[in-house]
Protein backbone atom coordinates (compact mmCIF):
# COMPACT_ATOMS: atom_id res chain seq x y z
CA UNK A 1 0.00 0.00 0.00
CA UNK A 2 1.30 3.63 -1.19
CA UNK A 3 0.78 6.37 1.19
CA UNK A 4 0.76 9.72 -0.82
CA UNK A 5 3.17 11.67 0.43
CA UNK A 6 3.64 15.77 0.43
CA UNK A 7 5.51 17.61 -1.79
CA UNK A 8 9.27 17.06 -0.33
CA UNK A 9 9.73 21.10 -0.73
CA UNK A 10 6.31 22.03 0.39
CA UNK A 11 6.97 20.54 3.80
CA UNK A 12 10.30 22.39 4.39
CA UNK A 13 9.13 25.25 2.98
CA UNK A 14 6.01 25.32 5.47
CA UNK A 15 8.61 24.36 8.62
CA UNK A 16 11.23 26.92 7.53
CA UNK A 17 8.52 29.66 7.54
CA UNK A 18 6.83 28.83 10.44
CA UNK A 19 10.36 28.77 12.48
CA UNK A 20 11.35 31.99 10.77
CA UNK A 21 8.47 33.53 12.20
CA UNK A 22 9.11 32.06 15.78
CA UNK A 23 12.41 32.85 15.86
CA UNK A 24 12.16 36.26 14.59
CA UNK A 25 9.53 37.23 17.30
CA UNK A 26 11.36 35.45 20.02
CA UNK A 27 14.29 37.53 19.15
CA UNK A 28 12.51 40.58 20.31
CA UNK A 29 12.84 41.42 23.80
CA UNK A 30 13.91 37.89 25.58
CA UNK A 31 14.69 38.29 29.18
CA UNK A 32 18.48 37.96 28.79
CA UNK A 33 19.97 38.86 25.17
CA UNK A 34 23.53 37.63 25.94
CA UNK A 35 22.04 33.92 27.28
CA UNK A 36 19.81 34.13 24.07
CA UNK A 37 22.42 35.10 21.94
CA UNK A 38 24.89 32.16 23.42
CA UNK A 39 22.13 29.73 23.11
CA UNK A 40 21.61 30.54 19.81
CA UNK A 41 25.12 30.02 18.16
CA UNK A 42 24.40 25.92 17.70
CA UNK A 43 21.26 27.06 16.20
CA UNK A 44 22.45 29.63 13.43
CA UNK A 45 25.11 26.48 12.80
CA UNK A 46 23.05 23.80 12.58
CA UNK A 47 20.44 25.10 10.45
CA UNK A 48 23.32 26.52 8.30
CA UNK A 49 24.57 23.30 7.75
CA UNK A 50 20.96 21.68 6.66
CA UNK A 51 20.69 24.36 4.03
CA UNK A 52 24.42 23.80 2.79
CA UNK A 53 23.61 19.99 2.84
CA UNK A 54 19.94 20.39 1.69
CA UNK A 55 20.30 19.37 -2.13
CA UNK A 56 23.16 17.01 -2.19
CA UNK A 57 22.04 15.23 1.46
CA UNK A 58 18.03 16.25 1.78
CA UNK A 59 16.64 14.78 4.73
CA UNK A 60 13.11 12.41 4.77
CA UNK A 61 9.91 14.62 5.85
CA UNK A 62 9.95 13.21 8.51
CA UNK A 63 13.72 14.10 9.63
CA UNK A 64 12.91 17.78 8.89
CA UNK A 65 9.69 17.30 11.08
CA UNK A 66 11.33 16.35 13.96
CA UNK A 67 14.37 18.23 13.96
CA UNK A 68 11.97 21.50 13.72
CA UNK A 69 9.63 20.40 16.69
CA UNK A 70 13.01 20.43 18.65
CA UNK A 71 14.05 24.11 17.57
CA UNK A 72 10.51 25.24 18.73
CA UNK A 73 10.80 23.97 22.22
CA UNK A 74 14.67 25.31 22.43
CA UNK A 75 13.58 29.55 20.73
CA UNK A 76 11.05 29.27 23.64
CA UNK A 77 13.74 28.45 26.10
CA UNK A 78 16.46 30.94 24.59
CA UNK A 79 13.79 33.38 25.03
CA UNK A 80 13.11 32.99 28.55
CA UNK A 81 16.01 31.21 29.65
CA UNK A 82 15.52 27.62 30.34
CA UNK A 83 15.03 27.90 33.79
CA UNK A 84 12.41 30.66 33.53
CA UNK A 85 9.83 29.77 31.04
CA UNK A 86 6.28 30.39 32.72
CA UNK A 87 4.81 27.01 31.38
CA UNK A 88 3.15 26.41 35.27
CA UNK A 89 1.54 30.03 34.12
CA UNK A 90 0.41 28.89 31.25
CA UNK A 91 -1.25 25.41 32.24
CA UNK A 92 -2.89 27.85 35.16
CA UNK A 93 -4.43 30.08 32.80
CA UNK A 94 -4.91 28.14 29.76
CA UNK A 95 -5.93 24.21 31.52
CA UNK A 96 -7.26 25.57 35.06
CA UNK A 97 -4.31 23.63 37.04
CA UNK A 98 -0.65 23.56 38.10
CA UNK A 99 1.78 20.92 36.17
CA UNK A 100 4.53 21.35 38.89
CA UNK A 101 1.69 21.09 42.04
CA UNK A 102 -0.34 18.13 40.06
CA UNK A 103 3.58 15.98 39.64
CA UNK A 104 5.15 17.43 42.95
CA UNK A 105 7.46 19.89 40.71
CA UNK A 106 9.73 21.71 42.89
CA UNK A 107 11.68 23.11 40.13
CA UNK A 108 11.73 24.35 36.48
CA UNK A 109 11.57 21.06 34.47
CA UNK A 110 11.08 22.79 31.02
CA UNK A 111 14.81 22.06 30.76
CA UNK A 112 14.59 18.94 31.58
CA UNK A 113 11.59 18.32 29.19
CA UNK A 114 14.19 19.76 26.21
CA UNK A 115 16.99 17.57 27.12
CA UNK A 116 14.58 14.39 26.55
CA UNK A 117 13.34 16.09 23.66
CA UNK A 118 17.08 16.04 22.11
CA UNK A 119 17.27 12.52 21.92
CA UNK A 120 13.61 11.66 21.19
CA UNK A 121 13.25 13.85 18.42
CA UNK A 122 16.97 14.08 16.64
CA UNK A 123 18.01 10.91 17.20
CA UNK A 124 15.89 9.56 13.99
CA UNK A 125 17.90 12.34 11.58
CA UNK A 126 20.81 10.71 13.21
CA UNK A 127 19.93 7.84 12.04
CA UNK A 128 19.59 8.51 8.73
CA UNK A 129 22.99 9.90 8.49
CA UNK A 130 24.45 6.96 10.09
CA UNK A 131 22.30 4.39 7.12
CA UNK A 132 22.91 6.54 4.13
CA UNK A 133 26.41 7.80 4.87
CA UNK A 134 28.26 5.26 7.03
CA UNK A 135 26.00 2.55 5.84
CA UNK A 136 25.09 0.69 9.28
CA UNK A 137 22.92 -1.95 9.13
CA UNK A 138 21.28 -4.11 11.74
CA UNK A 139 21.84 -3.31 15.16
CA UNK A 140 24.20 -0.78 14.73
CA UNK A 141 21.27 1.64 12.69
CA UNK A 142 20.07 1.91 16.29
CA UNK A 143 23.31 2.26 18.27
CA UNK A 144 25.34 3.90 16.55
CA UNK A 145 22.38 6.99 16.85
CA UNK A 146 22.07 6.07 20.42
CA UNK A 147 25.75 6.46 21.09
CA UNK A 148 25.78 9.70 19.18
CA UNK A 149 22.99 11.40 21.65
CA UNK A 150 24.98 10.79 24.69
CA UNK A 151 28.21 11.74 23.22
CA UNK A 152 26.79 14.97 22.19
CA UNK A 153 24.76 15.65 25.46
CA UNK A 154 28.02 15.03 27.18
CA UNK A 155 30.15 17.34 25.13
CA UNK A 156 27.04 19.83 25.36
CA UNK A 157 27.36 19.53 28.95
CA UNK A 158 30.90 20.67 28.94
CA UNK A 159 30.36 23.32 26.55
CA UNK A 160 27.92 24.60 29.59
CA UNK A 161 30.47 24.18 31.70
CA UNK A 162 33.23 26.06 30.26
CA UNK A 163 31.07 28.85 29.23
CA UNK A 164 29.97 29.00 33.18
CA UNK A 165 33.55 29.43 33.76
CA UNK A 166 34.30 32.02 31.00
CA UNK A 167 31.32 34.25 31.42
CA UNK A 168 30.87 33.94 35.31
CA UNK A 169 28.84 35.74 37.46
CA UNK A 170 24.55 36.20 36.54
CA UNK A 171 25.45 35.33 32.81
CA UNK A 172 27.42 31.71 33.04
CA UNK A 173 24.83 30.82 36.04
CA UNK A 174 21.91 31.99 33.45
CA UNK A 175 23.55 30.00 30.75
CA UNK A 176 24.50 26.74 32.91
CA UNK A 177 20.24 26.64 34.40
CA UNK A 178 21.55 23.66 37.14
CA UNK A 179 18.84 25.63 39.54
CA UNK A 180 20.88 24.48 42.23
CA UNK A 181 20.40 20.96 41.52
CA UNK A 182 24.43 19.63 41.36
CA UNK A 183 23.15 15.96 39.82
CA UNK A 184 21.71 18.68 37.09
CA UNK A 185 24.38 17.72 34.35
CA UNK A 186 24.00 13.53 34.79
CA UNK A 187 20.29 14.63 34.64
CA UNK A 188 20.50 16.07 31.51
CA UNK A 189 22.52 13.07 29.97
CA UNK A 190 20.41 10.49 31.23
CA UNK A 191 17.47 12.05 29.76
CA UNK A 192 18.74 12.98 26.69
CA UNK A 193 20.13 9.22 26.32
CA UNK A 194 16.62 8.05 27.43
CA UNK A 195 14.50 10.01 24.59
CA UNK A 196 17.28 8.25 22.27
CA UNK A 197 16.46 5.05 23.37
CA UNK A 198 12.89 5.31 23.14
CA UNK A 199 12.91 7.02 19.36
CA UNK A 200 15.12 3.62 18.51
CA UNK A 201 13.10 1.69 19.73
CA UNK A 202 10.06 2.61 18.42
CA UNK A 203 11.92 2.96 15.01
CA UNK A 204 13.50 -0.69 15.67
CA UNK A 205 9.66 -1.62 16.23
CA UNK A 206 8.11 -0.80 13.02
CA UNK A 207 10.56 -2.09 10.72
CA UNK A 208 10.57 -5.32 12.68
CA UNK A 209 7.02 -5.03 11.93
CA UNK A 210 6.75 -4.12 8.06
CA UNK A 211 10.70 -5.21 6.50
CA UNK A 212 10.80 -8.83 5.48
CA UNK A 213 14.99 -8.61 5.68
CA UNK A 214 14.65 -7.27 9.18
CA UNK A 215 16.25 -10.63 10.71
CA UNK A 216 18.61 -11.36 8.33
CA UNK A 217 20.39 -7.87 8.30
CA UNK A 218 20.08 -7.63 12.37
CA UNK A 219 21.84 -11.11 12.27
CA UNK A 220 24.18 -9.92 9.16
CA UNK A 221 25.01 -7.21 11.34
CA UNK A 222 26.71 -9.32 14.19
CA UNK A 223 28.20 -11.42 12.00
CA UNK A 224 32.18 -11.26 12.31
CA UNK A 225 33.37 -9.47 8.79
CA UNK A 226 37.09 -10.15 9.37
CA UNK A 227 38.68 -12.49 11.25
CA UNK A 228 42.24 -10.89 11.35
CA UNK A 229 42.87 -8.71 14.34
CA UNK A 230 43.95 -5.23 14.28
CA UNK A 231 46.10 -3.45 16.78
CA UNK A 232 49.94 -3.92 16.59
CA UNK A 233 49.08 -6.83 14.28
CA UNK A 234 47.74 -4.45 11.80
CA UNK A 235 50.48 -2.29 12.17
CA UNK A 236 52.98 -4.60 11.70
CA UNK A 237 51.32 -5.50 8.51
CA UNK A 238 51.75 -1.81 7.36
CA UNK A 239 54.88 -0.98 8.35
CA UNK A 240 56.54 -4.59 5.99
CA UNK A 241 54.29 -2.75 3.05
CA UNK A 242 55.71 0.32 3.36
Amino acid sequence: MKIPLPPRRSVIGLLSAIFAIEFVVLAFDPIDRPTWLIENVLVVVGVGLLVATGRRFPLSRLSYTLIFAFLVLHEIGSHYTYSLVPYDDWAQRWLGFSINDSLGFERNHFDRAIHLSYGLFLAYPVREFYVRVVDARGVWGYVLPTGFVMSTSMLYELIEWMAAVTFGGDLGQSYLGTQGDIWDAHWDMALATLGALIAMLLTLSVNASLRRDFSREFAESLRVKSEEPLGEEALSKMLEED
